[in-house]
């Protein structure tokens, strides 16, 4: 039977005003399509033997919706039709967009939102949440990549957003190590959840790291939890640990009185000094004591600081190259990336769960290009950075 154009219009306005007529319409023109293709393709080659050999299930995300057809294929298995690859970089394209919407805050009902005015069609957050699949695979595998078996310096520290659990909402720590390599570049190794930061939990993530490949570290900068230094040894012997001289200086001061923190603060600068080849690790802890007698007389907390000896980790960072001093006394690095994690977590307020904080986390790790740049001078160090 032949149709005029006008009856085939006819027949396809009719069609498509069914419910899900315009999803059978684009099925069964996808279908007709590959069809005609294959009739083409086993013309042009002409190969002996060769012909139609049925169809194979198939489908594509478009509109909103997930389309189901039917792919054909010839006996020897060669024919790939084009308009499959055409579909799928488009599918691909657009989950490329979901993600990179979704990682710079958008909700996913935003991001459906954006997509109803591009494109002219609902996305609800089911089919966005189906989009998202592919960056949560690259995040999981990326999560889960082999490390280099030595790093001269990692920073470690805990980032801590809200997220929902059990029907309530509350802070929870989320665990991250941030590398340089030997190469001088930098990397997020790891980033992991647990409800609140502890030297067990840090246990856990340096148990990783040493799994997916690393069997050396050369120094590592954290803050002042306690045990810090027990769990480093037991899984890396031999590392060095410079505990973060900004946090002990920030918490200092704020003990103090407010007509004292100027003078507080000038002293701990001349404490902490960075930069200065003759200024060693005994001359600073004996500066420490100073400062302890000073403003103990004062202040029993500041006191209680200068009698207690696990405070040397505070001035490992006077036993490498004067230069470099600057760069591992504190673990700022780390906090300017937290930044970029508090910033596509908080537009959303409280996250749903761990997983979604783990994806906008990692998604932001892995595209700081800001860390392929090399650090400048950090190699000069030659304990750390040694010569081959």
């Amino acid at each position: 039977m032949e149709f005029t154009k006008e009856q085939l219009s006819e027949l396809i306005c009719k069609h498509t005003e069914k419910e899900n007529g315009l999803q059978d319409l684009m099925e069964i023109m996808l279908e007709s399509l590959m069809v005609s293709e294959r009739r083409e393709y086993l013309r042009e080659e002409g190969l002996s033997g060769n012909k139609c050999n049925g169809y194979r299930p198939g489908r594509t995300y478009g509109h909103g919706r997930t389309l189901t057809f039917r792919i054909p294929r010839d006996r020897y298995g060669n024919f790939h039709p084009r308009i499959l690859a055409i579909l799928r970089d488009q599918e691909e394209e657009c989950e490329r967009l979901a993600g990179t919407l979704y990682t710079k805050g958008l909700t996913q009902e935003q991001v459906g939102e954006v997509f109803n005015d591009i494109y002219g069609e609902h996305y609800s957050k089911a089919s966005i949440s189906r989009m998202l699949e592919y960056l949560r695979k690259d995040v999981t595998e990326w999560l889960e990549r082999s490390l280099e078996s030595y790093y001269p310096v990692v920073f470690i520290d805990c980032v801590h957003i809200k997220i929902h659990r059990k029907r309530s909402v509350d802070t929870e720590a989320f665990y991250v190590v941030l590398a340089v390599r030997e190469d001088k570049t930098r990397e997020v190794l790891g980033i992991f959840n647990k409800p609140t930061e502890s030297a067990l939990g840090w246990g856990e993530m340096l148990n990783d790291l040493y799994e997916r490949g690393v069997g050396k570290i050369g120094l590592v900068c954290a803050d002042g939890l306690k045990g810090l230094e027990d769990v480093i040894s037991e899984v890396f012997p031999g590392t060095k640990l410079q505990r973060c001289t900004t946090h002990l200086k920030s918490n200092i001061i704020s003990d103090v009185r407010n007509g004292d923190k100027g003078e507080v603060a000038e002293d701990l600068r001349q404490v902490f000094r960075t930069g200065d080849r003759n200024y060693t690790v005994e001359q600073a802890w004996g500066e420490w004591q100073q400062f302890c007698s000073k403003w103990g007389k004062h202040y029993r907390g500041i006191k209680r600081r200068g009698e207690d000896a696990s405070y040397k980790a505070y001035f490992t960072y006077l036993n490498y190259d004067h230069r470099i001093q600057s760069m591992i006394y504190t673990t700022n690095w780390i906090e300017r990336l937290q930044k970029d994690f508090r910033r596509v977590t908080r537009m959303r307020g409280a996250m749903p769960n761990e997983e979604s904080v783990i994806l906008l986390m990692g998604k932001t790790a892995m595209d700081k290009k800001s860390y392929l740049r090399q650090v400048p001078r950090i190699d000069l160090d030659k304990v750390l950075f040694p010569d081959e």
